[in-house]
């Protein structure tokens, strides 16, 4: 079936991720895409520690860079897989858990208690007493969370704690203490100071701007010297996770907003909000941006602040740890022309790919591989021209649908540009899904399995790979 004309095929705007080279090298490999797929027979998420603690060294070493003692604790929500517990066991990195499975694998893999941070709301009991008796730090959201937490303690002997603040500019958030609750919480954990050692203070904003974090932060700091003078240790503040991630390079994504269209989209389907996929300063970059923020008074910058009064600074990041540290592979089942785009269908679901379940759309260019009918070569094509959508090979537009029966199950609405026409047994690659794309919102819907998790690693210049444990 032949586009009815070429010149007038809808526009579309090209996001091609920027990937580590690892990606890069693992996809160029003519052999080991194909050879994982072909012993796990279905969709699988490729997995690279090394990457993860690349990036929790950054971290650790922007808080040195200012001169701050301090803490990264790896956001375990962002992704199930248990290959990152161990690199947190070797890096000196902590874990933010917020359930009994969670504290019990980071224990497993070799996270000391006392370098695990336990937040969310209304913490169960078995959770709050599994976190007292291995020492773990529990950020204590309510007051009957930490009322809750004093009759624990009377058997534990003793928890240590911070108080989460409801921020000013969230003001209408479920999660934090309100003014008045924290001055309570804080005459508790006066009255209880040997059994309920409070820490400090802890917030998370939403959104990924540097000013407010770096405010707050430094506001915090007041208050734990407040709260040392009524003999208090609160010697940390956590500034939560919220760090920024840029997937796309700047030009192609002003380019996107600037052109913009709804044809772009399967059927004209709109969104109403996208993930930021550029974004400046990301990662251990924003937090040495935070850290060198004007604090106000005596001290010049907020890391000056941290510093000078004794106060660690804790962080909870996971997205951004998660950064380049892993990608998604679909088996191609079939290809379907149509005489606008085509229809790339693919075994898995589209819950593998968590954004189309937020009612958004993850934008970076999938990867067809390999990008040559013949099996050579890995990589996106330039995207120069459209070709027939028969089979010929020319460049096609498409989207990308699940395996389901449901007519919104689709991995990519939006039109996107392949090589040549995908043939049953290619894989389609999705980039850096692994900071909460990969499996936050999986199932086994139709009875499908979930996609197999393989680690990589190399080895005399090549990679190995074993099946996440």
């Amino acid at each position: 079936m032949e586009l009815t004309d070429v010149a007038a095929a809808p526009r579309t705007v090209s996001l091609p991720a920027v990937e580590p080279a690892w990606a890069e090298e693992a996809r160029a490999d003519p052999w080991l895409l194909g050879d994982i797929a072909y012993a796990v027979n279905g969709p699988f998420h490729v997995l690279y520690p090394q990457r993860f603690a690349d990036n929790a060294r950054a971290f650790k070493e922007s808080l040195r860079g200012a001169g701050v003692e301090g803490q990264v604790y790896f956001g375990k929500k962002a992704n199930k897989s248990a290959c990152w517990l161990p690199v947190c066991s070797e890096t000196g990195s902590g874990t933010d858990v917020a359930s009994v499975p969670e504290l019990a694998d980071s224990l497993r893999y070799g996270v000391p208690g006392e370098e695990i941070v336990v937040t969310g709301a209304a913490k169960s009991n078995e959770l709050l007493r599994l976190a007292a008796r291995h020492g773990a730090l529990v950020a204590v959201d309510a007051l009957d969370e930490l009322e809750r937490l004093r009759g624990i303690a009377a058997g534990t002997g003793r928890v240590r704690l911070l108080l989460r603040v409801l921020p000013e500019a969230d003001a209408h958030s479920r999660f934090g203490l309100a003014p008045a609750e924290l001055e309570e919480a804080l005459d508790v954990c006066a009255a209880e100071r040997e059994r309920l050692v409070c820490e400090g203070f802890s917030f998370h904003l939403g959104g990924y701007a540097v000013e407010p974090r770096a405010r707050l932060a430094a506001d915090l700091v007041d208050r734990c010297l407040a709260a040392r003078e009524r003999g208090l240790p609160a010697d940390s503040v956590s500034i939560g996770g919220g760090f920024a991630v840029s997937y796309v390079d700047p030009y192609a994504w002003r380019e996107f907003n600037e052109n913009y269209t709804d044809s772009w989209f399967h059927n004209g389907k709109t969104f109403t909000h996208f993930y930021p996929y550029h974004q400046s300063p990301v990662g251990a970059s924003m937090l040495t941006a935070v850290l060198d923020s004007p604090a106000g008074g005596e001290h010049a910058t907020v890391g000056a602040k941290f510093a000078a009064t004794g106060t660690r600074l804790l962080l909870e990041p996971g997205r951004a740890l998660l950064d380049g540290a892993g990608f998604s592979c679909f088996p191609v089942q079939g290809y379907k022309p149509r005489p606008d785009h085509g229809f790339v269908t693919v075994n898995g679901l589209s819950m593998s790919v968590s954004e189309q379940w937020k009612g958004s759309e993850y934008l970076p260019d999938p990867v067809l591989w390999p990008s040559t009918a013949d099996g050579h070569g890995a990589g996106n094509g330039d995207g120069n021209g459209l070709g027939n959508g028969d089979g010929s090979g020319g460049p096609v537009l498409a989207c990308v649908g699940g395996a389901s029966c449901m007519e919104y199950d689709m991995l990519t609405w939006r039109k996107v540009r392949l090589p040549r026409p995908p043939e049953y047994g290619d894989l389609l690659v999705y980039p850096n899904t692994a900071g909460y794309q990969m499996d936050k919102n999986e199932t086994e819907f139709h009875q499908l399995p979930l996609p197999s998790r393989v680690v990589l690693s190399r080895e005399k210049e090549r990679f190995r790979w074993q099946l996440d444990r």
